[in-house]
């Protein structure tokens, strides 16, 4: 629609002090003559837009236009701008246009370039960015969706699932949604994701409001308690993973960290993702699932 192409003109030269017409063709997909033509309507409607040719030449603001941006103090404004680099560097999608487009309204003399977060991991893939698009368009109008899911225990289910919210968490993003073959609300990691289908079936459930997605552990699940010893050479990697309170270090620099783990696939592997410097002290049943998981690798060299 031509007014809300023009809107975004007028946020682009806010946020630009300079900007070619070819530029803007280029962000807006449109072509340069179209610009040209809204850079009219623009200066008819009162927007004092100048236009400069010649090397570094191109179109502006006149200096100290801004829009009306009074409601917010300067502090707010800032704390919105990093808020949505935070948003833009989780690769949610289209998050940079609306960084733009609020940094324009607010001005581009703010000063948030001091900030850069990247949470993307190498290789991360373009189909989980579309995953998310798709996603936000099935939470918000409630459909159920299917999709082919690898979870932690290496094996890959069908699920149809009502989707409910998306988490960023440590680095990833998580999906929450009620499994139609678990009859519970379940979460599922988006980069485990596959094969991700919208259907036209409705749904009405809402997450509740007391909903977390960090599980709280409890003596009464019967979750074993690990007692494991770290060489101090990974000390760093340690203290990345585990919080401080469940760290203890001995007298010759091991780390002995006691935490609740399942006995699972993901367990087993995970601890030996810290290969020769880490020891299962207890239960004696993990030291020998990890001594016959390691003889296995053992066996294939």
């Amino acid at each position: 629609m031509q007014i809300d192409r023009l809107i975004q003109i007028v946020f682009l030269l806010l946020r630009h002090e300079n900007i070619t017409a070819k530029q803007l063709a280029e962000e807006l997909c449109v072509s340069t003559r179209t610009i040209y033509r809204d850079i009219n309507i623009l200066s008819v409607a009162g927007i004092p837009i100048t236009s400069q040719k010649g090397y570094g030449g191109g179109l502006s603001l006149l200096q100290g236009f801004s829009l009306d941006k009074s409601y917010f103090t300067q502090e707010e404004q800032s704390n919105i701008i990093q808020a949505l680099q935070i948003l833009k560097s989780s690769n949610y999608p289209d998050a940079d246009k609306s960084l733009n487009k609020v940094a324009g309204l607010f001005s581009h003399t703010l000063q948030s370039e001091w900030l850069e977060i990247d949470f993307s991991y190498w290789g991360s893939p373009e189909k989980e960015r579309n995953n998310i698009t798709a996603l936000e368009r099935a939470i918000i109008n409630k459909y159920v969706i299917t999709f082919t899911y690898f979870n932690a225990e290496l094996t890959i289910t069908n699920q149809i699932v009502e989707p409910l919210k998306l988490v960023f968490k440590s680095h990833a993003w998580y999906l929450v949604a009620y499994s139609k073959r678990k009859n519970d609300i379940r979460t599922y990691k988006m980069s485990r994701i596959r094969e991700l289908q919208i259907t036209n079936e409705l749904f009405e459930r809402e997450l509740p409001k007391d909903f977390s997605i960090t599980p709280t552990y409890k003596e009464e699940y019967n979750t074993p308690i690990f007692i494991l010893h770290f060489s101090e050479k990974i000390a760093y990697k340690v203290y990345d993973e585990f919080q401080e309170k469940y760290i203890k270090k001995l007298d010759d620099g091991t780390l002995e960290v006691t935490f609740r783990y399942q006995f699972s696939d993901w367990t087993f592997l995970y601890l030996l993702s810290f290969g020769e410097y880490v020891e299962i002290i207890e239960p004696v049943e993990a030291r020998n699932i990890l001594r016959e998981k390691a003889q296995k690798i053992l066996s294939m060299y």
